[in-house]
């Protein structure tokens, strides 16, 4: 390892890094617990975190990011304070979910994987929530509401 000099705050960032990187010991076999707190340490994984767990763990950068992008929880970029997500499930696709989706896109001038400008919400596509029955369904956070229109995503969203 070089010795960089490095500002207070940056040197900072990377402490908490470390911090966590030592009590899982550096070892692969705990990726996963590692990348679980470094997401509810910094709020997201980004590239330069990405690459400092890979070399303290000796193992690829690839598998580090391959296994961020497979698990839904992980993000490498900041998150809203809520996030939204669609059901695109069979069920809801036919009942209105692609049509609820372009809704949100347009109403939050979002993307599917994005934040608001405002940090407020994060929008994402999930492929099953487990509400056939009352489809298309939606979840903020951990909430799911079945049998949503436009209308109704509208009157959601300005509770929040």
């Amino acid at each position: 390892m070089h010795s960089h000099q490095v500002s207070g705050i940056e040197n900072n960032k990377y402490s908490v890094l470390s911090n966590i990187l030592d009590l899982y010991e550096n070892r692969k076999e705990n990726l996963i617990q590692i990348l679980h707190a470094v997401q509810n340490a910094y709020g997201c994984i980004p590239l330069d975190l990405q690459q400092t767990i890979a070399v303290r763990l000796g193992i690829p950068l690839s598998k580090v990011s391959g296994v961020i992008s497979f698990y839904s929880f992980f993000s490498t970029k900041p998150r809203g304070q809520h996030t939204i997500r669609i059901c695109m499930g069979t069920a809801c696709y036919v009942r209105g979910g692609k049509k609820l989706l372009e809704h949100l896109m347009n109403t939050l001038d979002v993307e599917p994987g994005d934040t608001t400008a405002d940090g407020k919400f994060t929008l994402e596509v999930a492929r099953c929530i487990g509400s056939c029955g009352l489809a298309p369904a939606i979840m903020i956070d951990d909430v799911v509401y079945k049998q949503m229109t436009p209308v109704k995503v509208n009157e959601l969203l300005s509770n929040f």
